[in-house]
């Protein structure tokens, strides 16, 4: 749910009072924690993901089936964290919109990020307006 206009506000004031009273500390929590973050998941679910295929590989060799689907099943799990992990990340020098005055291009973002849902629930709202102001 997006802040109001008044929560932004308020919210770039305490940003602004924080900057101005420890601009060290601010700088250090600009937002690259979640980057390191994200990219850190990304790394130990590749890892992880080997390790899935060596299980998977042992379980062969030695002739276990149970082994070779853990080996399966971990490989598939880190993959889903990978992929998950490396979508959420924020790009390189990619700051959230934080602000009424994000601009134009923060708002395309807002609007390009609905979800299918919300546009056809859009689209049959207009739908049901235009055929009760054409009665």
């Amino acid at each position: 749910m997006p802040l109001s206009e008044h929560e932004q506000r308020m919210l770039e004031q305490m940003e602004r009072a924080l900057y101005a009273e420890d601009p060290k500390f601010a700088t250090a929590l600009e937002g690259s924690g979640l980057r390191t973050y994200t990219r850190r998941r990304v790394y130990q679910a590749v890892a992880g993901f080997l390790v899935g295929i060596a299980l998977l590989m042992a379980g062969m060799v030695a002739q276990q089936v149970w082994l070779s689907v853990v080996g399966f099943l971990v490989m598939l799990g880190c993959a889903v964290l990978a992929v998950t992990g490396w979508r959420k990340a924020p790009k390189p020098g990619e700051q959230p919109a934080a602000g009424a005055g994000a601009g134009p291009q923060a708002r395309r973002q807002g609007r390009q990020r609905r979800s299918m849902m919300d546009r056809i629930d859009e689209r049959w709202q207009r739908r049901r307006d235009e055929q009760q102001g054409g009665q």
